[in-house]
């Protein structure tokens, strides 16, 4: 009997949050659904979450979460590097024993699987400062590599070479590319000419993926997370997307008109007039499925008791904050929400986008 050839394939990026563990799900999860046995590994993690005893990166806990694969924790995210790690290195190098760490924990899930999916940190260097670049766990692992980039055309094209170029001078090969988050408006035009500009290059565009808004949209509970909230009521609303974000700092006739479905009003805690008008927009119109998703009240202010018995009837999330609304507003702009184990709805979107625009036939026959 042929023993089959195990589907090796390393996800790496031209730089940060490009969609890494997005395409990582969807890819799992489409692997799992064709009876592909599929394990998953991010060899090196820097944002990590303590299990325990134990020190697990962000993305293995997020598949292992979805996935059930919670025993296999500490193989699957094998080195995090914390604060101070690299300085630490750079005065005692350890390289092999950092690689030796991510073989074991390699060869213990590869047991019985057909696909591995690992996933990278950051661009092809990434980890040079500890021997352990992208390029060189992808080596170490035997892999082939996947580079994903964001939408654009040029700018992607020269980085896209740059990071092969380093896969090249370690000798793996690279499969492909998934172009991820192209604005919607101008997908047809930047898919037909990154698909001739790669193939001027010698490299195979796998997939590309329209930006999909639901996935950078955070619930309110992830909002209070990452801004360091106060819950003052509504904990049952929490679970609400935001939308859309304005600042109460206008007349109520004119912030009417910008009170839409999903939207997270940031307003100081003294604008009663401003607050009545959310409520009562929300009140007026949640039996047609309209909700403000919730209301942020800045400056360290509360409103009158009676006005929060109000708020804590209208069930809508309240949160409060000392610091100032322009503050905050800046703070969400530049909000990145990761998904989490719980965006079942997220989850399932990235799943249906990779199986729309990824040729993961295609991605197969690689091997």
């Amino acid at each position: 009997m042929v023993k089959s050839v195990l589907k090796n394939i390393f996800l790496s990026s031209i730089y940060q949050n490009a969609g890494k563990t997005s395409i990582s799900l969807g890819l799992y999860k489409i692997l799992r659904e064709r009876k592909i046995k599929t394990a998953f590994m991010k060899p090196i993690g820097q944002q990590y979450v303590h299990v325990g005893d134990l020190d697990i990166d962000k993305d293995s806990y997020l598949i292992a979460e979805v996935f059930h694969t919670r025993k296999k924790f500490q193989e699957m995210s094998p080195v995090t590097i914390g604060r101070g790690y690299t300085e630490k290195y750079i005065f005692s190098p350890h390289k092999e024993r950092l690689e030796a760490t991510i073989l074991q924990a390699f060869d213990s899930l590869k047991r019985g699987k057909e696909a591995f999916i690992i996933e990278g940190t950051g661009h092809a260097g990434v980890g040079s400062v500890i021997d352990c670049s992208n390029a060189d766990v992808a080596k170490l692992l035997g892999a082939k590599a996947i580079i994903i980039s964001e939408g654009g055309i040029g700018k992607s094209i020269d980085e896209i070479v740059l990071n092969k170029a380093l896969f090249d001078l370690k000798g793996v090969e690279v499969i492909g590319v998934i172009v991820n988050k192209v604005m919607p408006e101008k997908y047809e035009k930047v898919e037909r000419a990154l698909r001739q500009g790669l193939f001027n290059k010698g490299i195979n565009l796998l997939g590309v993926i329209p930006l999909d808004p639901l996935l950078s949209t955070p619930t309110v509970e992830q909002v209070k997370i990452a801004l360091n909230l106060k819950l003052l009521c509504g904990d049952q609303g929490t679970g609400r997307r935001v939308k859309h974000t304005i600042v109460g700092a206008m007349e109520p006739h004119n912030m009417i008109h910008y009170l839409k479905e999903g939207t997270l009003v940031l307003t100081s805690g003294d604008r009663v007039d401003n607050i009545l008008l959310a409520v009562s927009s929300h009140l007026a119109r949640e039996s047609q499925g309209f909700h403000v998703s919730g209301i942020i009240l800045t400056g360290g202010l509360q409103p009158t008791p009676q006005i929060v018995d109000l708020l804590k009837k209208s069930q809508i999330p309240i949160l409060i904050t000392d610091d100032d609304t322009y503050t905050i507003a800046g703070r969400i702009e530049h909000l990145t929400c990761k998904i989490q184990k719980s965006d079942k709805d997220k989850i399932t979107e990235v799943t249906t986008l990779v199986k729309k625009h990824v040729d993961v036939d295609a991605l197969l026959a690689s091997f």
